[in-house]
């Protein structure tokens, strides 16, 4: 169910659709009825949207031409500047990749076998009351 706010909208929106249905149909009844009556004019028209399509046609033709120079330039730039940054953010992060391997290997792998076998020793010695106090009850 739509709301009282909705169902306005939609009745504005039907109602411009059709006002704009109308208008179009008749300003191409009154440009069909007008060129039929003045053929000169028609000619003139016709003329003259020839032109207008030819000088579109150069202006789409120019735009394309400056597209393909900024792609080639884009594309240049891709090559010689943003590939460079690229490799060497590779090498930045090959060189963290392998000094945490070698601090992993060398430091914290030998730090975590020592730390393993004082806490077996502890329990070792826990397990024998040799760390307790003697007098302790």
């Amino acid at each position: 169910m739509l709301s009282s706010e909705e169902l306005r909208k939609q009745r504005l929106l039907t109602l411009g659709l059709s006002v704009s249905a109308i208008l179009f149909v008749g300003l191409l009844v009154a440009a069909v009825w007008g060129m039929l009556a003045n053929p000169e004019f028609t000619a003139t028209l016709k003329d003259i949207t020839v032109i207008a399509v030819a000088v579109m046609l150069v202006l789409i033709a120019f735009t394309l031409v400056i597209l393909v120079i900024q792609l080639a330039r884009l594309a240049n730039m891709v090559q010689n500047e943003v590939r460079p940054l690229l490799d060497s953010a590779n090498d930045a992060v090959n060189t963290v990749r392998g000094t945490a391997e070698f601090l992993s290997e060398n430091l914290s792998e030998p730090v975590i076998k020592l730390n393993s076998y004082l806490s077996g020793v502890r329990k070792l010695l826990d397990t024998f009351d040799v760390l307790k106090k003697p007098f302790q009850k």
